[in-house]
């Protein structure tokens, strides 16, 4: 059984940082497609940041330059360093994963596996 267990959301104030964890059982990130998302009441989820199998990434435009995906392969964990923080930011974050993935990708569709989310709030 695959889970993902996410970590690391919390307040803080604007220009502030935070780091998100996800471990993953059941399976390994190598060689597997690994992604944040957020969603926000009312909107639809966004891709945030992404990574493929052999660690290339790919970023959405709002959080280019702000964000970092990094992964752990020994420890079975994904990382998003989320600096700079910015009200707009505020949302439930997810970590999500595709088995044998060869995409760094930032559509919902392409991932089968998600966390449940946890929730960061970035105050003016």
């Amino acid at each position: 059984q695959v889970q993902l267990a996410e970590s690391g959301g919390g307040s803080v104030q604007a220009g502030g940082s935070l780091r998100l964890s996800c471990v993953a059982s059941g399976f390994t990130f190598s060689a597997n497609s690994m992604g944040w998302f957020r969603q926000v009441p009312g909107k639809e989820r966004e891709g945030v940041a992404g990574m493929d199998g052999i660690g290339r990434t790919t970023y959405a435009e709002s959080v280019e330059g702000r964000f970092t995906i990094s992964r752990d392969t020994a420890k079975n964990t994904l990382y998003l360093q989320m600096n700079s923080l910015k009200p707009e930011d505020t949302a439930m974050y997810y970590c999500a994963a595709r088995s044998f993935g060869l995409l760094a990708s930032l559509t919902e569709k392409y991932f089968p596996y998600w966390g449940q989310g946890t929730q960061v709030t970035v105050s003016s």
